[in-house]
């Protein structure tokens, strides 16, 4: 095998598609039925949301740039502002992202890797210490 061949991403080295559509779907089936996340989302369909963020994900693990193309760049902490995001919001976020990752039954090193961000990204959304 050549040497000059590009490793395969993030993205595509724990299943591509499916897994990220697997875990964005399981997080939105627990934001749902939470009563402190589900009133930040605008829209009664968790469908757009759901979708927003799976082509992030996937856009950041190495995957299809559709998230930049069509809502270019992703500015999170920006665009979480006008939610409160206290600890309670993210300890809430992060429960029910442990769930749907725990669903993928990832290889540890990748499950690791994956939380790690996941964690990193939740708490950089923190903007009020309010209740």
């Amino acid at each position: 095998m050549p040497d000059n061949l590009p490793s395969p991403s993030f993205y595509d080295q724990v299943g591509g598609h499916e897994t990220f559509a697997r875990l964005v779907h399981e997080f939105y089936r627990g934001v749902a039925g939470d009563p402190v996340l589900k009133p930040m989302y605008p829209e009664d369909d968790l469908g757009p949301a759901e979708e927003r963020l799976l082509m992030f994900l996937e856009q950041y693990w190495g995957g299809p740039t559709t998230y930049g193309e069509q809502r270019g760049h992703p500015r999170l902490r920006l665009r979480h502002q006008p939610f409160k995001v206290n600890p309670e919001a993210r300890d809430r976020w992060l429960a029910h992202m442990r769930e749907a990752v725990d669903t993928l039954d990832l290889p540890p090193v990748a499950e690791a890797t994956l939380w790690d961000y996941l964690q990193r990204a939740a708490f950089a959304m923190v903007n009020t210490f309010e209740e």
